[in-house]
């Protein structure tokens, strides 16, 4: 098992087992000033209106997208940057697409949920990176989304009648942020109501080979715990299927074991290791499969 160099900007063991979790994460004024007010100034000609904007062709290596100079190469070079990207679906990932979001002042009608997906039921995942080059306030149309939402299987629109949950966030943040989604997150553009246009950069990535323990290992066996770990029996609390049980507060209570499963489900994936278990659900149900023939 290969372990990170030390100073890596690889996330670490923990940071993932809190996406397979709740579907995200943030880091604070990631990109430089610099670069950020260089992509406003290259954002703005453009505006709403961002299908004027030169942009690679869908599939093209991201090693290959916005070469120098621009500010979003910039950034997408940036060490934070292709760590974290490394981490989740690897520097061989390819673009999928891109969009600039601009919130006009005053503009006071929230986006729609969404999800910007189809109902997808591959374990391997894309991500969304979020970045905000000018900082976002509780008022100025920072993005909403709901943790622990990105493993519902959605198509699309069908949760836009649905207003607010227990547990919901809108970011906000310093210039220079970044949030990570997973494809699945259930999000939508908050209302603006400030005097300023708020900025937000979206590009999606797709995998091109497995997503599996890409990130800094050093941490790994103390987060990634035993196959056992079971809360009715013995558990630790700081083992990444300790975070796998643990609600959301919107969770239904009927739902919520499910989703631990589909948490493991994709831990499994993400580590390789087949054996891995959150309360013993995995391996109890392997087990009758094996003994009763339904798999093979």
């Amino acid at each position: 098992m290969p372990i990170a160099p030390e100073g890596t900007d690889l996330l670490t063991t923990a940071e993932m087992a809190q996406f397979v979790a709740q579907g995200f994460l943030s880091f604070e004024s990631v990109v430089p000033e610099e670069i950020n007010e260089a992509a406003i100034a290259e954002f703005e000609p453009t505006g709403a209106l961002d299908l004027q904007r030169a942009k690679p062709d869908s599939g093209t290596p991201l090693a290959q997208i916005y070469p120098d100079p621009s500010p979003i190469g910039a950034m997408l070079r940036l060490p934070r940057v292709q760590g974290i990207i490394e981490s989740l679906v690897g520097l061989d990932a390819v673009y999928d697409h891109d969009w600039v979001h601009v919130r006009a002042p005053h503009d006071t009608v929230d986006q729609h949920l969404h999800q910007d997906a189809i109902i997808d039921v591959t374990r391997a995942f894309d991500i969304q990176m979020f970045w905000y080059p000018r900082a976002v306030d509780t008022h100025s149309g920072g993005t909403g989304f709901i943790p622990g939402s990105h493993l519902r299987k959605v198509n699309e629109f069908e949760i836009a009648r649905y207003q607010n949950f227990r547990g919901q966030k809108d970011f906000v943040g310093p210039a220079g942020s970044l949030v990570v989604f997973h494809q699945g997150m259930w999000h939508r553009g908050r209302a603006n109501h400030t005097d300023d246009e708020r900025w937000l950069y979206k590009i999606r990535l797709n995998p091109t080979t497995p997503q599996v323990r890409r990130w800094n290992l050093e941490d790994y066996d103390a987060v990634h715990g035993t196959p056992s770990d079971h809360i009715f029996a013995t558990y630790d609390p700081a083992t990444a299927a300790n975070m796998f049980r643990t609600p959301e507060p919107w969770f239904e209570a009927a739902a919520s074991r499910l989703e631990t499963v589909n948490r493991a489900r994709l831990w499994r994936y993400l580590t390789g290791d087949q054996t891995f278990d959150a309360d013993w659900y995995l391996t109890r149900t392997g087990g009758r499969e094996r003994i009763d023939g339904t798999v093979g």
